[in-house]
């Protein structure tokens, strides 16, 4: 059994990040490299989500079925907007929770490669600064995705990534233990009857369907999780 890959570990204070930390891990993603990075909810494992052979990576690194499709992270909405195609209803829940712990499904632009997602475009804004720092230095999106192997729990802390993921990573950006939150709440602006909340997470579906003033009696048809 070979040695495993020796993984650069940046220790980064959440309240004041190291700005020489945020533009090592970008140039990194930009060549084409994998970060772990934190988000509000569990440790990520980021890729250039516009790079397909480092989305490609991301897949075999979590050892994740290519009809699991991944989600993106971006800085902000204006960016969130050059890769999906917003209702008035999507725009105003994104106004509303996002920076936070909600991914929302969208008809995708063509920009976004189809191994990303070849039918429509999960979107998160992370309520990190570190994530968001990250973001915007890198330019485009992030993916979004647990930094563990499918199937594996979501990662706090850099040693459950690490030894998930088994080393496969060029760069670990560690804030110390994350707070155990569960992984966002999934809103798809694509399914009918539309929107369809696929997945409960931080924010209760109630909030969001009281935000987009949706009927209590019709509540239970806009929800589906397993």
């Amino acid at each position: 059994m070979g040695k495993r890959k020796a993984i650069k570990i940046a220790k980064v204070d959440q309240k004041k990040p190291d700005y020489k930390v945020i533009k090592e891990a970008a140039s990194i993603i930009k060549q084409g490299g994998l970060v772990i990075y934190p988000t509000e909810t569990c440790y990520g494992l980021a890729a250039n989500a516009l790079d397909p052979k480092a989305v490609k990576r991301v897949y075999e690194v979590k050892n994740r079925p290519y009809n699991k499709p991944l989600s993106i992270a971006v800085s902000d909405l204006e960016m969130a907007k050059k890769y999906a195609h917003f209702t008035t209803e999507a725009e105003k829940l994104a106004k509303e929770l996002l920076p936070g712990p909600l991914t929302i499904a969208l008809p995708k632009k063509p920009v976004i490669p189809d191994i990303v997602n070849p039918n429509r475009i999960a979107i998160r804004i992370p309520d990190n600064p570190v994530a968001i720092l990250l973001i915007r230095e890198v330019g485009v999106p992030i993916t979004a995705t647990s930094a563990n192997k499918t199937d594996d729990p979501p990662p706090y802390n850099i040693n459950d990534a690490i030894n998930s993921l088994v080393g496969n990573v060029d760069l670990v950006i560690d804030v110390g233990q994350l707070p155990k939150v569960q992984p966002s709440t999934i809103v798809d602006f694509t399914e009918k009857p539309c929107p369809l909340i696929t997945r409960v997470g931080p924010i209760p579906p109630s909030k969001i369907l009281k935000i987009l003033k949706i009927p209590q009696e019709k509540w239970k048809n806009h929800i589906k999780c397993d």
